[in-house]
């Protein structure tokens, strides 16, 4: 039984990088792709689409820093807190990337056909970051409280 929860501990150590990674992947394909159909539409500003697409990078950065504040000596008895707190932080960090590639989507939808609404059209993707960053701090801080 003790091998399987070491495991654990691992995979909870590794999970909000590896999640929160595969959730900016997701997330910028998606305003990615909206990118490239509004570069054949629009005849300047490529470089507003290209930041837009980016901005679901953000949660891999998170992922790291979580990563790295949970590592420690995997135990029997931080192990369990480990998997639990990384995979949840991961999962939500990857969930918020996807939602937030979808949010850059429709932004550069709706601005390339309309560029003063471009601003605004943000909004929900910086929302959605938001909660990104709420996950990301509680997650710090809980980690703080895992024995070392």
């Amino acid at each position: 039984m003790e091998p399987l929860i070491l495991a654990l501990g691992w995979l909870g150590l590794y999970a909000p990088l590896a999640l929160g990674a595969v959730g900016s992947m997701i997330g910028c394909a998606r305003a990615g792709s909206a990118a490239c159909g509004a570069l054949l539409e629009v005849e300047s500003g490529y470089g507003r689409y290209i930041g837009v697409a980016a901005m679901p990078s953000s949660q891999t950065i998170y992922g790291i820093v979580v990563t790295m504040a949970l590592r420690r000596e995997l135990t029997v008895e931080n192990s369990p807190g480990i998997f639990g707190l990384g995979l949840l932080a991961g999962l939500a960090l990857m969930f918020s990337a996807s939602a937030q590639g979808s949010a850059c989507a429709a932004s550069i939808n709706v601005s390339k056909n309309k560029l003063e609404i471009f601003g605004i059209s943000l909004a929900p993707a910086a929302l959605v970051e938001g909660f990104a960053v709420f996950a990301f701090v509680f997650a710090l801080v809980l980690a703080a409280g895992i024995p070392k």
